[in-house]
């Protein structure tokens, strides 16, 4: 019998979303997986367990609302 596995996907959209997805790249781990589909950022994640999928899940919305936010003052602060 194989583990079982909890699983989450999160998709925002952006308006700079090949941009935020790949600034979150380096902080992904092995059991995430990121695409992007025009303005949509989605991720995958999977776990063995509840606590472990939680964790990633938190870590994953701070690290994308801080490459959002930055990817927004960068395009807010070079455009006329």
């Amino acid at each position: 019998m194989s583990e079982a596995t909890h699983e989450a996907t999160i998709a925002t959209t952006h308006d700079d979303a090949g941009v935020v997805a790949a600034a979150l790249a380096p902080d992904n781990t092995d059991t995430m997986t990121t695409t992007v589909d025009g303005d949509t950022v989605r991720t995958a994640i999977v776990r063995e367990d509840a606590g472990g999928l939680a964790a990633s899940v938190d870590d994953y919305v701070v690290n994308l609302t801080v490459a959002d936010a930055v990817c927004g003052t960068a395009r807010d602060t070079t455009q006329p």
